[in-house]
């Protein structure tokens, strides 16, 4: 079993997507171990974006993460970080392959409507960042 983050966005989650989202995870086998609704502060999203800081599009993307509600969570299955990240598509949803999830929730390249680990020790790290030891991998 495998451990995977995904993070949906806040204009899918303003948008009423996150319920047909979570739906489409569900249907591709994955099982949700951990999940919240949360509100990233500024500083939170410039931490958890940092390997981005410097970058053209960073201040954009911590102002959008910012900017409302997200739902997080810790999914698993079998190849879990791949699976995810085949399910989401391209991070630009014109180019995304049709029945992605990008192609159908995304609204542009900046508002792509989800994030998904893009590795497996990279997963765990970002699992630790929004979830405590408790509240992680309740199964």
């Amino acid at each position: 079993m495998e451990y995977t983050l995904t993070i949906i966005k806040p204009h899918a989650v303003r948008d009423n997507k996150a319920i047909a989202m979570l739906s489409m995870i569900a249907e591709a086998g994955f099982r949700i171990a951990a999940m919240k609704m949360i509100r990233l502060s500024s500083f939170r999203a410039g931490e958890f974006y940092a390997e981005h800081a410097g970058k053209p599009f960073c201040e954009q993307l911590v102002k959008m993460m910012s900017s409302g509600p997200i739902i997080v969570a810790i999914l698993s299955k079998d190849h879990a970080v791949r699976d995810l990240r085949s399910l989401v598509g391209n991070t630009d949803p014109e180019k995304a392959d049709p029945g992605t999830m990008r192609k159908i929730f995304g609204n542009s390249i900046r508002e792509n409507a989800i994030h998904a680990s893009d590795g497996v020790e990279k997963a765990l790290k970002e699992c630790s960042f929004f979830f405590s030891e408790m509240e992680r991998f309740s199964f």
